[in-house]
């Protein structure tokens, strides 16, 4: 109910009058049955503008980090998440990764609609990156297709680290169900599960119109985290010489310049989706 009264009488009005969202490729979108909606994430908001025009209510699983805020600022994160249909999930890796994998099975199991982000984090600069397998594996178990689904300038709208949105006209590119019934009881392959990711990264770089990168973009990240930080220290040694090697690294650390840490990888042959 409250999902309801959030999107459709809350949340909804206010974001169809101030962002003027469009979509291409309604047809496209399941009247009912289960089915996974896999798209490329350019913002914070896309976990927003996608469930706001998909007609049928649509789950995503988020980091628990959200669900966990501490005050009346953690509250009401935590209240919004659920609100607007999200499930929190630990994206440690190992039992947590097949926790959250047996999460998305549920809501597909129940018949209903769950988004997925196989680049498993937003982009660091607006390129589509490699997807990682859960998302082949989820279809693959629950046997249902995956929907392609383009996210269209919610970059612009709110950038990286941005608190207040910029009033930019967004968009939804829905494309034509990916069906991976051929590959039905082949699950535990993971030859299979890497081609059924990358055909959906090549259905989701056509769709958006995206350069597509092979690696992943946690390893993106965490390689523009060591260029700051080089960049950073080159620049305080400049300045500030025989400066003691100690209080450089408590000065970049001051200043958040550290890598993330977030360069895992999967094993498994890779193919360029191009």
């Amino acid at each position: 109910m409250f999902y309801w009264v959030l999107k459709t009488v809350v949340l909804g009005p206010i974001l169809r009058l101030l962002f003027r969202p469009w979509v291409e490729g309604e047809e496209n979108i399941p009247q009912e049955g289960a089915a996974i909606f896999a798209s490329n994430h350019l913002s914070f908001s896309d976990s927003i503008f996608l469930p706001l025009l998909v007609p049928r209510r649509m789950t995503f699983l988020a980091k628990a980090d959200y669900f966990t805020g501490a005050g009346l600022k953690g509250w009401l994160t935590a209240a919004f998440f659920k609100g607007v249909g999200q499930l929190p999930i630990d994206r440690s890796g190992g039992r947590a990764s097949e926790a959250a994998l047996r999460s998305g099975l549920k809501v597909l199991r129940r018949g209903e609609l769950l988004g997925l982000y196989p680049e498993g984090t937003r982009s660091p600069d607006g390129r589509l990156y490699k997807g990682r397998t859960g998302v082949a594996r989820m279809a693959l178990e629950a046997r249902v297709p995956v929907i392609p689904v383009a996210m269209i300038d919610t970059d612009k709208a709110q950038p990286t680290g941005a608190r207040i949105p910029k009033l930019v006209r967004v968009g939804v590119r829905v494309g034509e169900p990916l069906d991976f019934s051929r590959y039905e009881g082949m699950e535990g392959d993971r030859f299979v599960l890497r081609s059924v990711t990358d055909e959906i990264m090549y259905a989701l770089m056509e769709l958006s119109g995206q350069e597509y990168v092979d690696m992943y973009a946690t390893a993106m990240k965490d390689r523009l985290a060591r260029e700051r930080r080089s960049t950073a220290r080159a620049a305080a040694e400049a300045a500030l010489p025989g400066r003691a090697a100690g209080e450089l690294e408590e000065a970049l650390d001051a200043e958040g310049l550290t890598a993330d840490g977030e360069g895992r990888s999967e094993q498994g042959p890779q193919r360029r989706a191009s």
